[in-house]
């Protein structure tokens, strides 16, 4: 099997005809990139994008154990193929761009507040907090009104869970929306850059501020948890902390967002299935690794060689970035057969890569499901026959993750 490379300005080839070509800045190819995703698996398994000097995977067996061999493939110099991203965004390293066994040590000392019994018990707080919003959606639909499903919907279910587990007042909540799209938006162009440098400066500024509150006046909050958790006598410093407010806000929020929208429009192309659901409420809790797996929400990240390595014939130099295509891996029939490329609800997933493998497994994967099934629940329950104006709809302009800002509504 041969290696792709890019020879010039690069696009998406989702055609049969002439060499591959994956570009993942390209928006319009990219409202469906799975065409060539599946060009990549069987002709280019390992792809070199030469104009941004990083490799790609997108196999699943290959992307499965890039992600668990922390020893070759490396999180700590960021986890995207942008060169230097960590120097341009201002970072030090935050728990997720760490490789064993600092990461594991943190990682144990995060769990220690952030555990499922914490976040099981919100599911009365998040299901009544649904419902509201499905009330209002419904009062504007009844008015003649088409709202947006994402801004009314989806966007503010995470912001509102993410900002109770760590206490943020309400009246602080609306600056994490944009603050996160920012981050997971970024490209290599200038102006996008800059938009995500001020979004990591506001976000870091403000849990400054509010670690400050907690450090003299604690709260019944994960936060205020984490301050004051403690392994082998070892407790989270500030920056610790920060680094996981940073990832449970920038990682958190948008994914979850993009997984409820992606699952809608799913649902509506395939109204069969939505009917099954809605006369089979129980199977929605199963069904939403599905839709993880068919749409993932971050469609890949990156890891950093640590050393040479032989793939496919070609020797990758010591500190190449190669990226793993996740939501690739996700649809590769190698995997999941060959109805790999079909969306089934009733499908057993035992495994898919939107939450990653390895030391690196999301931490929050438990809430994100949780978030996704009273989601799912709720709004197919109040509006079994929804409608979507799949021609108004709008996408997220993201290398990185998949989802829509705006998908005009109709109860049905």
């Amino acid at each position: 099997m041969s290696v792709t490379s890019d020879t010039g300005p690069v696009t998406l080839t989702p055609s049969g005809t002439g060499p591959v070509r994956y570009d993942p800045f390209e928006v319009g190819a990219m409202a469906d990139p799975y065409p060539v995703y599946e060009r990549l698996r069987e002709e280019a398994p390992l792809y070199r994008h030469a104009q941004g000097d990083f490799w790609v995977l997108s196999r699943f067996d290959d992307v499965f154990r890039a992600t668990r061999d922390y020893t070759n493939f490396s999180s700590a110099k960021g986890l995207t193929f942008i060169k230097d991203e960590m120097k341009i965004l201002g970072l030090a390293p935050t728990f997720i761009m760490m490789d064993p066994p600092k990461h594991t040590a943190l990682r144990r000392l995060i769990s220690k507040g952030f555990t499922p019994d914490r976040v099981s018990a919100m599911e009365p707080l998040i299901r009544a907090f649904v419902r509201e919003r499905a009330d209002q959606v419904a009062e504007r639909c009844a008015a003649g009104e088409t709202p947006n499903i994402v801004s009314e919907y989806t966007s503010p279910l995470p912001t509102f869970v993410l900002a109770e587990l760590l206490g943020v007042p309400p009246e602080d909540r609306a600056r994490f929306d944009p603050w996160s799209t920012a981050i997971t938006s970024g490209s290599m162009e200038e102006e996008s850059l800059g938009n995500a440098v001020q979004a990591v400066a506001g976000l870091f500024g403000y849990f400054i501020q509010l670690l400050e509150r907690r450090r003299v006046d604690p709260g019944d909050d994960m936060l205020s948890a984490l301050r004051s958790a403690e392994v082998d006598g070892q407790r989270l410093s500030n920056w610790d902390l920060l680094g996981f407010c940073f990832v449970f806000i920038a990682g958190g929020n948008d994914t979850t967002n993009h997984m409820l929208a992606n699952a809608l429009v799913r649902l509506a192309q395939h109204p069969e299935q939505r009917a099954y659901l809605v006369a089979h409420p129980e199977r929605i809790g199963p069904a939403v690794d599905e839709f993880l797996r068919y749409d993932a929400p971050v469609q890949g990240l990156s890891r950093t060689l640590t050393a040479p390595m032989e793939l496919y014939g070609q020797t990758l130099p010591e500190n190449a970035k190669v990226h793993l295509l996740y939501a690739s891996a996700n649809r590769d029939p190698r995997q999941y057969g060959e109805r790999a490329h079909e969306l089934d609800v009733t499908r057993d997933v035992q495994r898919h890569m939107s939450f990653t493998q390895g030391p690196h497994f999301c931490i929050g994967a438990h809430i994100a499901r949780m978030m996704g099934r009273i989601g799912l629940e709720e709004l197919l329950r109040r509006f079994p026959n929804y409608q979507l104006d799949l021609g108004g709809a709008v996408r997220t302009n993201s290398a990185f993750v998949r989802g829509y800002e705006q998908l005009p509504f109709a109860a049905g």
